[in-house]
């Protein structure tokens, strides 16, 4: 092989890890560049439970790491009211709450309809609404359904999509915005 094959393979080989790389990190890049400017620092977020009148402000994260304690006081107050099941609530759905607080200027409180489900009441929600998903990420503690104060939720919800992280969805007749982490999708 010719010093200029051995430069061709090369790039290709280059092209061929660059197209994985990009593939691979391609869902991740929206998220990512919130992280440089929206997420950096201290994070704060403030709850008040719609069901349970239950209320907490608490700093989840001090600019480098989360903080246990902190997360565990998130789960509890979002825990399912109608049954008292708690499970983890999933950091990045935080950092979703706490980057839309600061791109639209707001210092409001969340004010949660409902963050995790277990599988009997989304079962029993299911029954009722059409609405619920089977499979919905309540149950893995990866969705919230909120309103900012401060914020109209349409505005809320153009904010999220502007994200493009997760699943955002707008209802209206409710006045709520519904947040997860899984794949990006609105409605």
């Amino acid at each position: 092989m010719s010093s200029s094959d051995l430069q061709n393979l090369s790039n290709m080989n280059e092209t061929r890890r660059l197209i994985l790389k990009s593939a691979i990190l391609a869902p991740l890049l929206p998220f990512s560049q919130l992280a440089g400017a929206a997420l950096s620092g201290e994070r704060k977020l403030s709850f008040y439970h719609t069901h349970t009148g239950e209320k907490l402000s608490v700093v989840y994260h001090d600019g480098s790491e989360y903080l246990a304690d902190s997360l565990s006081d998130i789960d509890s107050c979002l825990r399912d009211f109608r049954t008292g099941d708690i499970q983890t609530i999933d950091p990045l759905l935080l950092d979703q709450l706490f980057a839309l607080k600061r791109m639209t200027g707001s210092n409001g409180v969340y004010q949660v309809i409902s963050g995790y489900r277990s599988p009997a009441t989304n079962s029993k929600l299911r029954n009722k609404s059409s609405g619920v998903a089977k499979k919905s990420l309540h149950m893995q503690g990866r969705a919230i359904d909120v309103r900012l104060t401060g914020v109209d939720c349409a505005n809320l919800r153009k904010a999220a999509v502007s994200l493009k992280t997760g699943g955002v969805g707008l209802y209206r007749k409710s006045n709520f915005v519904h947040l997860d982490t899984g794949r990006y999708r609105t409605w």
